[in-house]
């Protein structure tokens, strides 16, 4: 026997027999199933709209196509990224492959030849792409604006900041005004937006100067920002302490101790002073910020801006700026967040490694684009052509 459940009409006690002495089952009559029905029936509805619930609130998939994925030699490929080879040693391997076109949007207007390397397939990969640029951004990480007069400069006699030395610093603002600032001068008029990623959080001043994600200042609060910025960056002591003369060291681990107490880098308050890291890091002049230019600020997350593009049905990206080994790939504008919900193209002559130990950053962003070329798509400034506009 088994208990059921307090419903209206006849209690029912369960399953019997025609005899009570268990001679098979006997059947409910109707005045007793009634009621036991319509509770089971409601208990299938009720499951019924739980599991259709979740599925009928999701968004549809998107569309997808089969993609021919057939690889067809290069006939004496020609080196990639040599147009600038001052700034990029050019990209030589001696197996290339021409794949079928990866982006093909409706109206494409942006045409961007890219390029990944895939030691399964034994060489590099080129394939065209044709994008709206009306749904593409532009993005230079860390424009910072250091040595380039705005106030902000390098401590010395031994501070560091951005490429670390004013020497390679300024190499770093001739390849922005050379070949980021006209880069993005082209394609500012077609493309969705044009944005620059900075350290730190939306402080009061940078407020003012800058468009941001939810604020855009008047002239009158730019006009009053560009003062606060030049008063205070040009307040502050530029001044550290000397390298060390002398250094105590164990018999034992001289080679440990020596690098513990003088690092090859060392961007803390004994040389750049303090208080230096908390200065509004403005963007260089060597670009052209326009008033409807977006600035992405560090510490609010990647979460924001991939709203803010999102919003503004932005589905591709072409990434510069800089260091290409460091910011370029980990910061919250960095193609390591982006390129899990965008299609981005990294620019590669558009940007700039650290070059420690050299005079040149040739050797290192040519590493350091190899390197990303395994998992992101490259193209190069000449490379990326837009339609004459209508």
């Amino acid at each position: 026997m088994f208990d059921s459940p307090s419903l209206p009409g006849k209690p029912i006690q369960g399953i019997a027999n025609d005899t009570g002495r268990g001679n098979g089952p006997h059947l409910f009559n109707q005045t007793n199933l009634e009621p036991l029905m319509k509770f089971r029936l409601l208990l299938l509805a009720c499951l019924a709209a739980l599991l259709a619930g979740p599925a009928m609130t999701e968004s549809p998939s998107p569309p997808t196509r089969t993609y021919s994925n057939v690889l067809t030699p290069i006939k004496n490929p020609r080196p990639i990224l040599a147009d600038h080879p001052e700034f990029f040693a050019p990209i030589i391997e001696q197996a290339h492959f021409e794949a079928a076109p990866l982006v093909v949007d409706p109206d494409a207007d942006l045409h961007v030849r890219a390029w990944r390397f895939s030691y399964n397939a034994r060489g590099i990969i080129e394939m065209p792409n044709h994008l709206k640029a009306s749904e593409t951004a532009v993005i230079m990480v860390h424009p910072w604006g250091i040595d380039d007069g705005q106030g902000w400069d390098t401590p010395e006699p031994a501070g560091v900041a951005d490429f670390c030395t004013k020497e390679k610093n300024h190499l770093a603002a001739r390849h922005t005004r050379q070949i980021i600032r006209p880069f993005i001068n082209r394609l500012r008029e077609r493309v969705a937006a044009v944005l620059y990623s900075l350290p730190g959080s939306k402080d009061p001043i940078r407020h003012k100067l800058y468009r941001s994600f939810s604020h855009t200042p008047t002239a009158s609060q730019r006009q009053a920002g560009a003062i606060e910025l030049k008063n205070k960056l040009t307040g502050f002591q530029y001044t550290g302490q000397p390298l060390p003369t002398q250094l105590v060291l164990s018999h034992d681990k001289p080679v440990v101790d020596y690098f513990r107490k003088f690092p090859g880098l060392d961007a803390g308050a004994r040389y750049n002073n303090d208080g230096f890291w908390k200065l509004p890091i403005p963007v260089t002049r060597d670009v052209d910020v326009h008033t409807d230019d977006v600035v992405i600020y560090d510490s609010e997350g990647y979460a924001p801006l991939k709203r803010f593009l999102v919003q503004n049905r932005v589905r591709h990206i072409l990434l510069t700026g800089y260091a290409t080994d460091m910011c370029f790939c980990e910061t919250t504008a960095g193609y390591k967040n982006l390129s899990k919900d965008f299609n981005v193209f990294l620019v590669g002559d558009a940007s700039l490694a650290t070059f420690p130990s050299n005079t040149s950053p040739r050797h290192a962003v040519n590493a350091s684009i190899s390197f990303a070329a395994l998992n992101q798509l490259v193209t190069q400034v000449s490379w990326v052509k837009l339609d004459k506009a209508n």
